[in-house]
């Protein structure tokens, strides 16, 4: 299988502070992976190399990180083939403008546009509507399309994002802590929702400290921890209490119901 992602022997510095050293990692076409670690793990940083706001240091002559097989890109080709939603992308989005004028097409449109909403200067197509409303079908949305931003519950708003970032028709989709603010039902039908997509062919990777967002399809786990892979492997080997025990930094206990994954202190 083609390598989606390729991190080899990367370096990085943020600040004063080192947040990796020598990480390596990939993931291939396919391969639906979740990347499970605390909080301080780096699992943020490791996003922002994906998204390219952050450049690692290569300790070797070969490039530290590739993506699609390619090293150098240009953000908005690299948005068409990866789509990434993250925590920070649902808080800021829409800011600077009235959430009563930006609705549920509005935010899968913005995936076409580069931007957070459609505005005046904007010159969108029937067919680009028709995107739109494709995307938002997909991920169950679709009546949300005429709703404003502003009456949306976070786990409304977390699908609209998806649909923009389906948009392009991605290869793989990121999404960081998905279900973030959602209650337990709420939660568990979203990542049903999500199952969709990967049964569908998009290729996901979960960064997330929650392990009931790992769905059945994710058959890779990789645990992340003060920066270093500590285990990567099947997802019924890595979620064990005893590995989960020593990432999360204490005893646990893990449960598996209906097809997914639940921890509890000991």
């Amino acid at each position: 299988m083609d390598p989606i992602i390729e991190i080899r022997n990367a370096t990085l510095i943020r600040g004063r502070t080192r947040v990796f050293e020598n990480l390596t990692l990939s993931v291939a076409r396919g391969e639906h992976t979740a990347v499970l670690g605390p909080n301080g793990a780096g699992k943020s940083s490791l996003i922002r190399m994906l998204t390219l706001e952050d450049r690692p240091r290569a300790n070797s002559e070969i490039p530290a990180l590739r993506l699609f097989g390619r090293s150098a890109w240009d953000i908005s080709e690299l948005r068409s083939r990866l789509g990434v939603v993250t925590g920070d992308l649902d808080a800021g989005f829409g800011l600077g403008t009235s959430g009563g004028r930006v609705c549920g097409l509005d935010v899968a449109l913005s995936g076409l546009l580069g931007s957070h909403g459609v505005f005046s200067h904007h010159d969108v197509t029937d067919g680009m509507r028709a995107r739109a409303a494709e995307a938002l079908a997909r991920v169950g949305a679709s009546h949300l399309a005429s709703r404003p931003l502003n009456e949306l519950s976070a786990g409304e708003r977390r699908r609209t994002l998806i649909a923009r970032a389906l948009i392009n028709t991605p290869e793989a989709l990121v999404l960081d802590e998905p279900t973030a603010g959602l209650d337990p039902v709420a939660r568990h039908r979203f990542m049903e929702s999500v199952r969709r997509l990967a049964q569908e062919g998009t290729t996901l990777i979960v960064v997330t400290h929650h392990i009931d967002e790992i769905i059945p399809e994710i058959g890779r786990v990789v645990l992340l921890r003060a920066g270093q892979v500590v285990y990567d492997g099947p997802t019924d080997t890595a979620l064990t209490p005893e590995r989960l025990g020593e990432v999360f930094g204490g005893q646990v206990v893990v449960q598996y119901t209906g097809g997914y994954y639940h921890i509890r202190p000991a």
